[in-house]
């Protein structure tokens, strides 16, 4: 869109006021109001934003060993570059439009820790290579009767889920909370994030969406603007939800698997008829590439302590590099279709992925694949997780952060720049952890040693 465009739609919709943001390394949207007269300036140079967004972690906690700012640097602004094609009106504030932003250097060039910045390069990568990723995200969380002060004064223990019971598919659950329903469907729909389906999983208060599919970019900022924008519609509703990884050790983790296809001269070059399961040459490349690479790539996609108490057996989270036609066990989960729908679902991600980094992440190891024609080990049949000769995933986020420190894939593809800084940032987040006495710890040895 060009300034006479956003003019119009400002006018169309009644716009009084403009909100901007731009997600950092954790995946929270860091943003702010901006007046009107500011916002059409924003449109030709870029505005200041604090560096402090990539100093701190998610708890707003300053780094103790980050490089690109601190108080050695005096945490200057960085340029952020408002992307007038991001656009939307926010269904909550109707008279208020939203855009995202790129974090820039004053060079232009995309800032090293700007995670949306990474996912375009590696866009920009395929698209060198004359193909057109197409993504799309699902998100399975957890909603309960709660409120942001509630959820403290509770110790977020014994919550009270939205609804008890395991209803996996319920259609009575979902009419007996179509409240909540109809607004996911409604909101995100006039938010520009359309829901392909929506339905219960198995466990209190467990929800899951599929998001349409879309172009890489616009797909990965509809992820990451669901989980901002859910967080917000429950409220509204008296509600609060999370996106861990795994909240409760009696249930089910919660999933973020990510879909993925190449297209080419509109066709989905991952399709071919006559191929055995009609996967073609293609495909089997990008699976060889993300397959290969997945254990040394973990922490990329599993970025927090949180996320490994999903790997274990039982809960459809995978424990080692496998993929499988139709196999939910696997990591990588081929779903052969017709020419528009076949598609590779990455699984081992789950729903507290940063999406710009997940995606920029295994699209980068599937095109790794690809320019190597590197062929896949044989697709597994039955459980994978049983299958002791295949490459174990990390278990925990030290050891997925001590193999991407040793991974020179990871900096290769994604740039050391971005690898050097998310290190530090994850053996940062390995260091809270290690410093915290947890409630399993003082039940257990409280008074017995």
């Amino acid at each position: 869109m060009d300034a006479k465009q956003i003019k119009e739609a400002f006018e169309k919709h009644g716009i009084r006021r403009v909100k901007v943001g731009g997600y950092d390394i954790d995946g929270v949207l860091r943003g702010k109001y901006i007046a009107l007269d500011k916002f059409w300036g924003a449109l030709e140079d870029p505005i200041g934003f604090c560096d402090v967004i990539f100093g701190w972690d998610a708890a707003d906690v300053l780094y103790d060993n980050c490089r690109l700012t601190g108080w050695h640097t005096g945490y200057p602004d960085t340029h952020a570059r408002l992307d007038p094609d991001t656009f939307r009106v926010l269904p909550w504030e109707p008279d208020t439009a939203a855009f995202l932003l790129d974090f820039v250097g004053a060079d232009g060039a995309p800032h090293p820790a700007c995670p949306r910045g990474l996912l375009k390069q590696i866009i920009a990568r395929a698209k060198a290579m004359n193909y057109e990723p197409v993504l799309a995200a699902e998100f399975e969380f957890f909603v309960f009767k709660e409120s942001p002060a509630s959820l403290r004064e509770k110790g977020f223990r014994k919550l009270e889920p939205l609804s008890p019971g395991m209803f996996g598919y319920s259609w009575v659950r979902e009419g007996q909370h179509a409240d909540l329903c109809h607004a996911i469907l409604d909101d995100m729909e006039r938010f520009g994030i359309p829901i392909e389906g929506l339905h219960t999983e198995t466990g209190p208060g467990v929800y899951e969406v599929a998001i349409a599919y879309d172009e890489a970019l616009r797909a990965a900022d509809k992820a990451a603007l669901f989980k901002t924008s859910m967080k917000q519609v429950a409220a509204r509703l008296g509600y609060s939800v999370t996106f861990m990884a795994k909240w409760n050790h009696a249930l089910p983790g919660s999933s973020g698997h990510i879909h993925q296809s190449l297209w080419r001269d509109d066709k989905n070059v991952f399709f071919d008829g006559a191929a055995p399961h009609k996967l073609s040459e293609a495909a089997r490349h990008y699976v060889a590439g993300q397959v290969a690479l997945m254990p040394e790539l973990t922490a990329l996609v599993s970025p927090t302590i949180n996320s490994y108490k999903r790997y274990v057996p039982g809960v459809w989270a995978p424990l080692n590099a496998s993929w499988g036609i139709e196999n939910r066990t696997c990591a990588i989960r081929a779903i052969p279709g017709s020419a528009k729908s076949t598609r590779l679902e990455n699984r081992q991600t789950a729903a507290d992925i940063n999406p710009y980094i997940a995606m920029a992440t295994t699209l980068a190891a599937g095109l790794w694949g690809l320019e190597r024609r590197a062929d896949p080990p044989a697709p597994v049949e039955g459980d994978a997780s049983a299958r002791g000769d295949l490459a174990p995933l990390p278990v925990t986020l030290r050891d997925a952060v001590t193999r991407l420190e040793a991974s020179a894939h990871a900096r290769d593809l994604l740039g050391a720049g971005f690898v050097d800084h998310y290190l530090l940032t994850r053996d940062w987040e390995c260091r809270q952890y290690d410093r915290a006495v947890t409630e399993w710890e003082l039940e257990r040895y409280f008074e017995t040693v």
